[in-house]
Formats: C-alpha cells, structure tokens, sequence
C-alpha cells in the first residue's frame, strides 16, 4: 500500500487517499521539468492596506477606492527575482483593483489574511468604452483583473484571498457579472473578467493562492511552457456559470498539484486548440462541485500525454471526461487516469464524440479521435453513467481499464459506440457493449497480489476554507 498525503499547505486534518502501489508511473504521459514546490522570493516593496474587509464585502464608501495604480507602479519598479507584498495593516486588510499586470521575474505576493478584491464597476475592465459588462456578439470586452502577458519567471504567491466578486452587484447596476452570464444563455456573450490570464510566460507559477467568485474563468494559462499550480484552492459557487477553474490552451509541461478546487463549471479543462496541449501532469487533488476533469471541448490542434493520478471527485457533475464534437475535434492520444476515488458523481467516466453541437460558428468538420485513454485503479461510488464514445468506425475511441471498481455495479447506466476497449488485468466490474463496440480482456502470465484500494474523501468544508 501507497499512502497519498497532502503537502503541508492543505491544513486542518484533511483526510488522504490511501492507494494500491504504482507499478508504472508512465513517464512519457506527463510534465517533462522537474517540478518542486515554489519558493517565496524576497519582497522587493510592502504595500499596506488601506481597507477593511468585512463577511468578504466593502463598505460602500470604500468601492472607489482603487489601489490599481499604486500596485501597478510597485509591480512595474520590483527587481527582478524579488516580491511586491500585500499586507495587513492592524484591521485594514483588503485592497480594491482593477486590472493589474505582473511583471517578467516579478512576483505578487498576497500575505494570509489579506483580500485583493475586484472592483465592480464595469468601465476599469473596458477594452473600447463601454465593451465589459454587457451581453452582445463582439469579441472579448473586458480585461483580465490580473494579466501576466509575455512575462517568463513571473508568479502570484501567498496565503491571501483573490476576489472577482462574481455575485457582487455592479456599481450603479442592479445585475452581476454572473447575471449577465445567465442572460448569455437565450444568445450572445456575456462580457465579462477573468481573474488570472497568463499569456506568452514561460514558466509561470501560482502558489498556495486562493481564488474564488470569478466571473468568468479563474486561471487561465496559454502560447507557454512551463505552468505550475501548487496548493491553490479555486472556489465559486455550483452554479455559477463559466467559472471554470484551471484552463490551459496551447501549452506543454503543465502541473497542477495539492490542490483544491470547487466551482460552476470545469475544475481543469484541458484546451486543445491554437497549438495544442501536451505533456500535463494532475497529481494529488481535490474536486468537489463542478463540471469534473476535462479535455476539451476544443480538441482540433490535438493533447496528447496528459497523467491524472492521485484525484478524488466528491459530488461533482462529472468526474473524468473528453469531450468534443465532429466540429471542434481532433487528436488526443496517451492519456493516464490512474488512482482516482470518485463519489457521488452524475458521470463518473465521460468520453463523448458528441457534446453540444449547436452554435452558428460549427460550419466545418473536425473529427475527433481518442486513442489510448487508459484507467487504472479507479474506486466509483454513488451510482451514475458510464459513456465511452467514438465518432465512427474509422475514429473509434480505444480505452483501458485495468482494476476499475464500481461500489454497487447494477446501480450504474452505460453507453458505448464506436469503441475498442480492454479490461484488466485487474477486476473490472462491468463490460461495455453497443453498436461497434469490441471488447478483449487481458490476463496477466502472473497474477499480481490483490491490493485493496480504500478512497477516503476530505470533508466537503475543506473546500471553503
């Protein structure tokens, strides 16, 4: 038996995962960097607040009182390797901003205790006047609260609190930004932030962070090599719609790890369009609500070599899933999802050829292809559906499950199509069957030792702290 703790960082007597020993760890599936827990650089400025925050809200007075330019002119005067830190000022402990960018070799470091919070008034966001916070048919039209574009080495550190205030009234407005996301549903595009966007900066981290209440994506990470994601936790609320948590796009050597994520959408969704995603390691997780563990729903530039290990999924939407459609599709291939605890989740096992085909834009074909997607030593529990889809015969999907445990088999409804699939050599407790539906099993020449995984999931309450 394997013990899987959680770094330090996760505090308060948290439960583990308790798992069979790896026989392999795959190495090709997975980030190629050695990665090690971040440091905290030295503080190069200190600011100090200069409000005070209370039940995560400001006084209306304080609303206007922005700290963009003086964070802005700390970041842009740091030296190199060196820290702008925000900290608490005896009962003052929150900062106000609109859209801030970090620096190359500069890192923004949020002491605990200390809350940057986003300003709600729309027109600090705009790209042209009057372009964020509406709903309409043109490209983005807000800016990110905090943008790291073209910064290698840059960082945001720290025990603190990033606020979007997604659920926040807008100033002079008696809607949200997530409002304006619910209006998106009858057409359009809501305008509205993301809260972190790297673009263009190789080898980004963010450390021990929290980020809650986005209103739109929380962490978002593109056109880079070299995104590391070390004890953060992510939180908005279920149904807080597009608050993904982590979104990588176009980007290799990836590694989220320790970390704790509950939201309205994606806990991490793997984007594979511009140039694709690659070599991406998930390691010793925590997933409560959400919309799971996903690639896709952009596949078209293909990800490949993607190594999930260590995750539990508590009361999530879906659990492990790839999705796409014969209009955003592609290649993804060598993808490892290998001891995972998974409870009381809709569609614990998600591979979907078919997923939301509607939209204007859908005018070519793109087939997706998903080839050597295997699952080893996976606990399910809680009832739910298994989908493992292909697009047709000649883009039949090719799937694994070696030692995937289902806690009560009958209780569980599947779809297959389209699908070459392998079970063993460990017990699976179901065969999949439906139109092109091909099955073997494989039998070890030596029959290893039964090992009996036990998942144990944290406490729910973790997840809000």
């Amino acid at each position: 038996m394997q013990t899987l703790h959680l770094a330090p960082c996760v505090k308060n007597g948290l439960a583990w995962i308790s798992v069979a020993l790896l026989t392999s760890c795959s190495s090709h599936a997975q980030d190629r960097r050695t990665v090690t827990e971040p440091h905290i650089p030295q503080t190069c400025v200190r600011l100090s607040a200069g409000i005070a925050a209370k039940n995560e809200s400001l006084a209306a007075e304080d609303e206007e009182r922005l700290d963009t330019n003086r964070i802005q002119q700390a970041l842009d005067h740091c030296d190199h390797g060196s820290a702008v830190e925000l900290a608490a000022n005896g009962r003052l402990n929150a900062f106000l901003s609109g859209p801030i960018s970090i620096p190359a070799n500069v890192t923004l470091l949020i002491d605990e205790g200390v809350t940057l919070f986003a300003s709600r008034d729309p027109r600090v966001f705009d790209r042209t006047p009057n372009s964020c916070g509406v709903v309409n048919h043109e490209a983005a039209g807000c800016k990110a609260l905090i943008a790291i574009d073209d910064a290698p080495h840059a960082a945001l550190m720290g025990e603190g609190v990033v606020d979007g205030r997604g659920g926040a009234k807008l100033l002079h407005d008696s809607i949200t930004w997530w409002d304006l996301a619910e209006q998106a549903r009858r057409g359009g595009r809501q305008q509205v932030p993301r809260l972190v966007v790297a673009d263009h900066s190789d080898d980004f981290s963010i450390y021990r962070i929290t980020l809650r209440n986005s209103p739109n994506f929380h962490l978002v990470y593109s056109n880079g090599r070299g995104f590391t994601v070390w004890c953060v936790r992510i939180k908005a609320p279920q149904r807080a719609r597009n608050t993904d948590g982590i979104d990588p796009g176009s980007a290799s050597d990836i590694t989220v790890t320790h970390s704790i994520i509950s939201t309205g959408d994606d806990h991490i969704a793997i984007k594979g369009s511009g140039t694709g995603v690659q070599h991406v390691s998930v390691i010793d997780n925590h997933f409560y609500a959400g919309h799971g563990m996903s690639i896709g729903s952009e596949t078209c530039a293909g990800v490949s070599d993607v190594l999930v290990r260590g995750l539990t999924i508590d009361g999530a939407d879906n659990g492990l899933r790839i999705k796409s459609n014969i209009h955003r599709g592609g290649l993804v291939e060598r993808i490892r999802y290998e001891d995972v605890c998974i409870r009381d989740t809709a569609n614990p096992i998600s591979i979907d050829t078919r997923y939301d085909n509607s939209g204007s834009s859908l005018n070519s074909l793109q087939i997706p292809l998903f080839r050597d997607v295997a699952f080893k030593d996976v606990r399910i529990a809680g009832g739910g559906k298994l989908t493992v889809d292909g697009t047709d015969t000649a883009h039949a999907t090719t799937a694994r499950f070696d030692d995937v445990r289902l806690d009560q088999p009958q209780a569980y409804k599947q779809f297959a199509e389209h699908a070459h699939v392998s079970y063993g050599p460990g017990p699976v407790d179901f065969r999949l069957s439906g139109d092109d539906v091909r099955g073997t099993v494989v039998t070890a020449q030596t029959r290893r030792d039964s090992q009996q995984q036990t998942c144990m999931f944290p406490s729910k309450s973790s997840a809000s702290r």
